[in-house]
């Protein structure tokens, strides 16, 4: 596939209505930060955009809980969350603000070109209206109780209780939050989006041009939206707070953008507002076709970058996104994270308590860099906890990553001098061969997943040529051979050997780690006395990359040991900041009696206790050859991957099982099945229908964990 001339790069933008959390990190900025900084060390042409939302009613509701104003507001938020970002090494080209006159402009002019070709069209309908405030209100300006679950805080987009998303007409006995009266209807006028105009555009676009390329949940999503039939959106609504639409717009007084519409073109004034800041042409990462455009997301906003921007794109002359990698949600300590209920950590406590300089520093900014990579929600749910987080600390950033660094360093000043060995060729075995192998194949590994957005197993691979290094020393165990030299002369070569390859191996971990922990490399850099000029990917894979008989500097640790006590002042500060609602009851769903179900002889605990249940992943699935009804499956259990013939073929397609989490009988006697031997059971339950469901964790959990 031919290279792109450029790169666009974006990441939402966050509504600057609050502090965000660790969860819309792992989403969508994190990830996006690792693909640009890999392309900025592969030197292409990137730009990357974002900027805080600030319009939308979510703005203004939080000025009243605040008892100040919606700019206030927007002005107290958009500096903190732009310098959590940066403390957390997301690297932006520009930052910039859907309240800049730059947006503002931008936005009219979008709106005014889709207008004037008549892409859009007016409807008038009834919206409820709040007669002592003389307003039309927004869906979250309107209460009720839910038709659900009966809550009575239910607002007219969704209930928080039970999550469901609601209309307002939807809700029971609404009232007007601005008054406290229940609102009348009354007649108003709106410009809409066709999007049914343009059902036929998407479904080629997305379920034939990039069915194969894009995610399966972003796709399978995108189908079922199309399959349901695309309405007309609204894009203006009746608010006070937003871009205004163009006074020679007839009956547009009183009106703004809706914030869905305004948003996204936010992408387009932040690369105008960077062009300017630069000397640089804004139109060509917009309008060039060889450009890529790449949208990174969480789930929540799939809709939104891949249909209904992408119409309007597609209308306004603008490229459309390559790819739109969207992540999955990433829960906490066993639950969602909750703004409501504060059950989150918002990147600006995490930074207190361990990225100012008193607390660790820059160092352990990168710490949850690593984590958050490491559980990625790239195909699902995943889930944060602080003994998760304090064990890929312990366990493999200073135990296996920086533990290698450090030796070799270290040796390197006791057994070299305090400088780079020479490699003599002649004193050469297989051991050195094979490390100087996998430091080239590690290369290529990480750039084809770092290419395909596979960024949590790319991050393995780079981790996992330290523990290679690791093993690679014990094995040569230079410290032994010094203790020989006295007879043994020739030795000092096989050090020097050992040594000249490790040191190089650690300058290619400062290459290969910086897409991902960026301090980190630097910190690598000092240490080996390099400019991060070395950090360029061309570099990756070379075996010289220090020149022999520099002297280095003295080993310092890359990463501290993360204490019980740090992590229990953590789990304790969580659960005392929680604020525990009592959910109402949903309407109890139809249970089946005892006579409709049919129950197997009884049997004594001993009996259940032969059973071994594990939980395990789905790695890779396929169909058995000539038996409908088979898949094929590779489970990884933790402690090995095992080959599991299933009979769920009818019930699903392997495309959409893999990544997912399952239970697994792992005791069962081996049992060959179309010639395959499968060693071990999938438990699923069956409902009323006759549909196959998968028994699984609620919330992800270590492969291997048992099941009682």
């Amino acid at each position: 596939m031919k290279q792109p001339k450029r790169y666009l790069i974006t990441a939402a933008l966050p509504y600057a209505n609050g502090l965000k959390h660790i969860g819309h990190l792992a989403g969508a900025y994190l990830p996006a930060d690792i693909y640009v900084r890999y392309l900025r060390a592969q030197k292409r042409d990137v730009v990357f955009v974002c900027g805080s939302d600030e319009h939308g009613t979510a703005i203004p509701i939080q000025a009243t809980k605040e008892g100040t104003t919606a700019q206030a507001i927007i002005d107290k938020y958009h500096p903190i969350i732009a310098q959590n970002f940066n403390d957390l090494g997301i690297s932006f080209d520009i930052y910039h603000r859907t309240s800049a006159p730059l947006h503002h402009e931008t936005a009219r002019e979008f709106f005014q070109t889709l207008n004037n070709k008549g892409d859009l069209i007016t409807k008038e309908s009834e919206q409820y209206y709040d007669e002592q405030a003389g307003s039309f209100l927004a869906d979250r300006y309107i209460k009720g109780t839910c038709p659900n679950c009966s809550y009575p805080g239910a607002y007219g987009d969704q209930c928080e209780n039970c999550g469901k998303s609601l209309s307002p007409d939807e809700l029971i006995n609404p009232v007007s939050t601005l008054s406290g009266n229940p609102p009348v209807k009354k007649i108003t006028k709106h410009w809409y989006l066709p999007l049914d105009r343009h059902e036929a555009f998407l479904r080629k676009w997305i379920l034939e041009e990039h069915a194969e390329d894009w995610r399966p949940t972003v796709v399978g999503q995108c189908k079922s939206w199309i399959d349901g039939g695309l309405l007309p959106r609204a894009v203006t609504r009746d608010l006070d707070w937003g871009v205004t639409l163009p006074d020679d717009v007839d009956g547009g007084k009183g009106k703004v953008l809706y914030v869905w519409f305004d948003a996204p073109i936010g992408y387009i004034s932040a690369t105008k507002q960077w062009a300017l800041d630069n000397g640089k042409d804004w139109k060509p990462y917009w309008e060039n076709k060889d450009t890529k455009l790449v949208h990174f997301i969480g789930k929540d906003n799939i809709v939104f970058h891949c249909i209904i921007f992408p119409v309007m794109l597609q209308l306004h002359g603008n490229i459309l996104p390559e790819n739109v990698p969207a992540n999955e949600f990433m829960n906490l300590e066993g639950d969602k994270m909750s703004t409501s209920r504060n059950w989150k950590l918002e990147m600006e406590d995490y930074i207190n308590d361990f990225v100012k300089p008193e607390n660790g520093g820059s160092q352990m900014a990168d710490v949850l860099r690593y984590y958050l990579t490491l559980i990625a929600p790239e195909s699902k749910d995943s889930e944060f906890t602080w003994k998760g987080f304090q064990d890929a600390n312990n366990s493999e950033l200073v135990s296996i990553f920086g533990n290698f660094v450090n030796r070799a360093l270290v040796l390197m000043h006791k057994l070299c001098k305090g400088k780079v060995p020479p490699l003599h060729t002649a004193a050469m075995n297989e051991l050195d061969q094979e490390a100087i192998d996998n430091i080239k194949a590690t290369k290529e590994k990480v750039e084809k997943l770092l290419e395909e957005y596979k960024f949590r197993d790319a991050l393995f691979e780079v981790i996992n040529l330290a523990r290679i290094g690791n093993q690679y020393m014990q094995k040569k165990e230079p410290w032994i051979i010094a203790k020989t030299l006295d007879t043994n002369p020739e030795g000092q070569q096989l050090i020097d050997n050992c040594l000249h390859i490790c040191l190089q191996l650690t300058a290619n971990l400062a290459i290969l780690i910086n897409p991902f922990l960026p301090f980190t490399a630097g910190k690598i850099c000092y240490l080996l006395k390099v400019v991060e000029k070395i950090l360029d990917w061309e570099n990756a894979g070379s075996m010289k990359l220090l020149s022999v008989g520099y002297t280095l500097r003295a080993p310092e640790l890359l990463f501290r040991k993360i204490e019980d006590e740090e992590i229990a002042r953590q789990v304790e500060k969580l659960k005392a900041a929680a604020i525990h609602k009592e959910p109402v009851a949903a309407p109890a769903a139809p249970v089946a009696t005892p006579e409709a179900i049919a129950v197997k002889p009884e049997i004594v605990f001993d009996d259940f206790a032969k059973i071994d249940l594990k939980v395990g992943t789905i790695v890779a699935a396929e169909k058995v050859e000539k038996a409908d009804k088979l898949l094929k499956l590779q489970v990884d259990l933790g402690f090995e991957t095992r080959t599991i013939v299933s009979g769920i073929a009818l019930h699903f397609k392997p495309e959409e099982i893999v990544g997912k989490q399952v239970t697994v009988v792992v005791n069962l006697a081996p049992r060959k099945m179309r010639g395959i031997e499968s060693n071990g059971m999938i438990l699923m339950a069956e409902d009323a229908a006759g549909k196959l469901h998968f028994i699984h964790p609620e919330t992800a959990i270590n492969n291997g964990s048992g099941v009682s």
